[in-house]
């Protein structure tokens, strides 16, 4: 099917009180492991593009292209992303070559630049039909925003969505990038009352380390978006080392790629599942966060 845009998924996912899914693409076996999960579960999937994963590559465009034409040959409703973009050039290389979406990432600038920054391009994407993603930072913060200890003041939220025009915030509630164990315990307290100060849908980073149940609950409390990575960089990994364990004697990546790259489609179809069936956990938080349009 046709590739669709970031905000049909999202606004759909906070609609029904569901999560939208965005996975990380690595390389070309995550991207087509990813579309593969999508495929089976028929759950409408972002693959997302980080700027790190570009300067890896080395550049924008091959990984781009051909994640464009992975999502645009599925039989699932994809959406193509570029995440945690920090370079205004990339920002545009991106939109210019199809992608619908972007998280314009100037947290670590203090809070007026980021303002200007963020509000400059937003108007730029808009103009050219993008949604965009932002991120409130944390001055001083050393981890920035995604500190397991910082947390985003709902009225600052507020005041920076209306200044820049961004269509979905990225705000800090407890996870933390990179984490390797799913331990995590979320403020829901505090997503909820973001989702009723905010006019727009809340996206949660560094999910990786947040375990299903809590996920669960942070989508039932107002969050939307939810972001993975590392938790699947992990899968992709252990099965490399468990086959190459097996048979030290491999010497075509193609052998021990290809498994590494079904148990990434097994575990983001599983995450799928997870994150667009309605949480049936207690409904306190829902009741304090009703949906904003």
């Amino acid at each position: 099917m046709p590739l669709v845009p970031t905000s049909s998924i999202v606004d759909a996912a906070r609609e029904a009180r569901v999560g939208a899914a965005a996975f990380n693409v690595i390389h070309l076996e995550t991207a087509e492991a990813l579309v593969t999960a999508a495929e089976r579960t028929d759950i409408p999937l972002i693959l997302q593009i980080s700027e790190n994963c570009i300067r890896y590559h080395g550049s924008l465009l091959p990984l781009t292209r051909a994640t464009l034409a992975l999502a645009e040959g599925s039989t699932a409703p994809i959406a193509v992303h570029l995440d945690h973009i920090t370079d205004v050039e990339l920002v545009r290389q991106g939109i210019t070559a199809g992608v619908g979406s972007v998280m314009v990432d100037a947290s670590a600038l203090p809070y007026e630049e980021n303002v200007a920054t963020t509000a400059e391009l937003t108007t730029w994407c808009h103009d050219r039909g993008a949604y965009v993603e932002a991120e409130l930072g944390e001055v001083g913060g050393k981890d920035g925003v995604h500190a397991p200890g910082a947390r985003t003041d709902p009225d600052e939220a507020l005041a920076f969505v209306r200044a820049t025009g961004v269509d979905a915030l990225a705000v800090a509630v407890g996870s933390s990038h990179a984490m390797h164990e799913r331990t995590a315990v979320l403020d829901k307290d505090l997503i909820a009352a973001l989702h009723t100060a905010l006019p727009v849908p809340l996206v949660l980073h560094g999910s990786s380390g947040v375990p299903d149940d809590e996920l669960r609950r942070a989508i039932a409390a107002g969050m939307t978006k939810i972001n993975i990575s590392t938790h699947l960089v992990s899968v992709f990994t252990r099965s490399i080392r468990h086959t190459l364990g097996a048979d030290p004697s491999l010497v075509d990546s193609r052998k021990y790629i290809k498994p590494a790259r079904e148990a990434v489609a097994e575990e983001a179809a599983r995450l799928l599942d997870v994150l667009g069936t309605p949480a049936t956990v207690p409904g306190q938080y829902a009741a304090q966060a009703p949906a904003r349009g």
